[in-house]
């Protein structure tokens, strides 16, 4: 009986086994290197939060903002509002924001400009001029 046909099935296999194995060992090894960066991380957050915890009777209180209303206009409102040199009217808003200047949209600014001074953000030091709150 002839057996070397089954020898170098069980060779070709032994083979196999050994590549999969290296490679496996390849893998469990830039395993440990990630998973020290993790554990290394992680020790750095830790520190981290500890110093944090550690300052937050330093650090001053601010007052709390007051909450914006939901719409996605508002904090582009604001940010005009952070760049702008002046006070602004509800069409150079309009107009800042790339909305078109319908006056069904200025007077929806305007409405949202007049909520903002409501809340204390704004100003309207004219009838209709507003500006952020020093």
């Amino acid at each position: 009986m002839n057996i070397q046909p089954l020898l170098d099935a069980l060779g070709i296999q032994e083979d196999a086994a050994r590549a999969l194995a290296d490679d496996l060992r390849t893998q469990i090894a830039e395993l440990r290197g990630r998973q020290r960066e993790a554990e290394i991380h992680f020790e750095h957050l830790a520190i981290t939060r500890k110093t944090v915890t550690a300052l937050t009777d330093r650090i001053p209180t601010q007052p709390a903002s007051p909450e914006l209303p939901e719409h996605p206009d508002y904090p582009r409102i604001l940010a005009i509002f952070n760049e702008a040199t002046g006070p602004l009217r509800a069409r150079d808003v309009c107009e800042a924001l790339d909305h078109e200047l319908l006056p069904k949209n200025i007077e929806g600014i305007r409405v949202k400009l007049k909520r903002l001074v409501k809340l204390g953000i704004l100003t309207e030091d004219e009838v209709g001029s507003f500006a952020r709150k020093q």
